[in-house]
């Protein structure tokens, strides 16, 4: 079967970033899908102007709710692979192949990117995020060291096993954990990551909340299986 890829880009405010990643993308041969997610400055425009096929919320309702309508469209299409990648430069599209081969194989898989925690990133952000992964990497019976990572590549098989609910950043972490309950094996795939322009839009507190929102609500559910291989 013929891999038709699309790269799904959840952008907010992401003027200064978006027209030269949706080129690189273009370059590499894919189709690239913008969610511009109510901004304020040109994201569209240049999105548009670099080729994305650009799809716009009115207001701004959440990289989760931008990621949903960006899935959504590429379900109805003939995409049998969703590539998510973030719109602030901080991934280097020069990775994608290395995802989606690893995502391909037999059994399909999530691909999921795992940066570098080196000095670079801020500390605050390197020891949340080892929390978090190392929580996640327990409830799902699977190593993952980088669980906040948008960068991940998809099969359109496994996506449409996987409803998803949530409307923020938890969206990410919600969709490791519907995998995992679903005996979907989660890989990591080593990627280079670019701090340089990189400015977070996650509120520590909120978002925190939301995250252990998230897994009460999925500790209350059925016990996770021992192994995503598992059978069923």
């Amino acid at each position: 079967m013929t891999v038709t890829t699309c790269v799904l880009l959840p952008a907010y405010n992401a003027a200064k970033t978006i027209g030269p990643l949706v080129q690189q993308i273009k370059q590499l041969g894919y189709d690239a899908i913008v969610v511009d997610d109510g901004s304020t400055d040109d994201t569209a425009k240049l999105s548009t102007q670099a080729g994305a096929f650009v799809m716009s919320h009115v207001t701004n309702r959440g990289k989760g709710c931008a990621l949903r309508t960006g899935i959504a469209f590429a379900l109805r299409s003939s995409y049998t692979m969703i590539v998510t990648l973030d719109s602030d430069g901080q991934h280097d599209p020069a990775d994608i192949p290395r995802l989606v081969a690893a995502a391909g194989g037999a059994p399909p898989a999530i691909a999921i990117g795992h940066r570098q925690f080196t000095r670079e990133m801020p500390r605050n952000r390197r020891w949340t995020n080892r929390l978090m992964s190392g929580v996640i990497s327990w409830l799902t019976r699977q190593r993952i060291p980088d669980s906040q990572c948008g960068f991940r590549a998809i099969p359109r098989e496994l996506l449409t096993r996987l409803p998803l609910s949530s409307c923020r950043f938890e969206l990410e972490t919600e969709l490791l954990l519907v995998a995992a309950r679903r005996r979907i094996a989660l890989v990591s795939v080593p990627i280079r990551t670019i701090y340089d322009q990189h400015t977070s839009h996650i509120h520590p507190l909120l978002d925190g909340w939301r995250f252990l929102c998230l897994i009460f609500r999925h500790l209350v559910k059925l016990p996770l299986p021992s192994s995503a291989h598992d059978a069923p």
